[in-house]
């Protein structure tokens, strides 16, 4: 193999390609990419074995070929040249990558062993607006489990609802809090299995449409079968399996019955709740909240640190009552419920609350109370 490709598109693609790659491996082939030199594309591929990124940058090939090479030292050799050209050629059992006066010399391994993340046929594929994707599946990613015993819950669980239209929903769990972000479903995605899509291949998901939230990368091309799932973003594909387990009837834990409404500006509770937090210890994050007709009086006490107290203007006429949160979990559903105001629907100590930015949004949160 012998070409040359331009610094910039070279080192952009293996970015894309090496965050799933483990840096640390007892199967050396693992810590490897995949080069594949052919016409005027050079793929790159990049595998831990239940996750597989793929993609390409032009270059002038001169021989083509295919090898594996360290990811992470390629990675760091091209980061670290100028701009400019940089040629790779491969002999016997070395990568030879020079650029300027640079030169360095990599070990290389056969293709023919590099790991295969078989596809295989596929039952639905749909395609979404990268900003639609990222809102369902950002929104959610904060409440996935990372408890490992609850196996079904470390993803978010992806699968379409029949009611008055088809919607595609994100949900994810760990147990003290729940998100449920929906949308219309797009076409060719009705009836579709529902999925649980792990917590890596999520993270990846919204790094990459992060990363090219700028470029006109248009809609995203989904693919699924109830083994593997399949995203192409901005020339990349991220092949991922999916989580063999079955998801918890999130339905029934979202409450029904919650007749206490309040409305509050999502900032100022943010801000309040960030400042009472100030003298709660890492290990207990209680934070109490009275409601009382027309305000929220949040309250903070710890034993090693002290007490604070703040109040905050809201929009409530009912009977009063007191719920204790996790002061971290409430903040972090606040920062996702979006809006300018947030409605939290209460029933009593004991109970789950429900927070969305207005009745009917698409965005909905349950927190669970907890003893303070």
């Amino acid at each position: 193999m012998k070409l040359t490709a331009t610094r910039a598109a070279l080192l952009k693609q293996l970015g894309n390609i090496t965050r799933i790659v483990e840096k640390r491996n007892t199967i050396p082939i693992l810590s490897n990419v995949k080069l594949t030199a052919e016409g005027a594309r050079l793929g790159i591929e990049g595998t831990d074995l239940d996750r597989t990124a793929i993609g390409d940058c032009a270059a002038q090939i001169a021989t083509p070929g295919t090898l594996t090479a360290p990811a992470a030292m390629l990675h760091d050799i091209v980061r670290k040249l100028p701009e400019g050209e940089i040629s790779l050629e491969a002999s016997d059992a070395t990568l030879t990558v020079k650029a300027g006066r640079s030169r360095f010399q990599l070990q290389i391994l056969p293709s023919e062993d590099y790991p295969d993340l078989a596809i295989g046929p596929m039952s639905h594929r749909f395609e979404i607006a990268g900003p639609a994707l990222l809102r369902l599946i950002d929104d959610a990613q904060f409440a996935i489990s990372t408890e490992e015993t609850r196996f079904y819950l470390n993803g978010i669980y992806l699968h379409t609802v029949d009611a008055e239209r088809t919607l595609l929903r994100a949900v994810a769990t760990d147990g003290h809090r729940l998100a449920r972000i929906e949308m219309e479903a797009p076409e060719g995605a009705q009836g579709m299995p529902g999925v649980i899509v792990p917590r890596k291949t999520v993270a990846e998901v919204v790094r990459l449409l992060k990363d090219h939230a700028d470029e006109e990368h248009g809609r995203v091309t989904v693919e699924l079968s109830p083994q593997k799932i399949r995203f192409s973003i901005a020339g990349i594909v991220l092949i991922s399996k999916l989580i063999d387990g079955t998801f918890p009837d999130y339905q029934r834990v979202i409450p029904q019955a919650n007749d206490k409404r309040l409305t509050v500006e999502t900032p100022a509770l943010v801000a309040a709740v960030d400042r009472v937090s100030t003298v709660s210890g890492e290990s207990r994050r209680a934070l109490r909240m009275a409601i009382d007709e027309g305000r929220i009086t949040l309250t903070v006490r710890d034993p090693d640190h002290g007490e604070a107290t703040e109040e905050v203007e809201a929009d409530y006429d009912g009977p009063s009552v007191e719920i204790g949160f996790n002061a971290r979990y409430l903040a972090e559903i606040l920062s996702h419920a979006g809006g300018d105001t947030v409605l939290i629907k209460i029933d009593n100590a004991g109970a789950p609350a429900v927070f969305t930015s207005r009745e009917g949004a698409p965005a909905l949160f349950v927190l669970m109370p907890m003893r303070v």
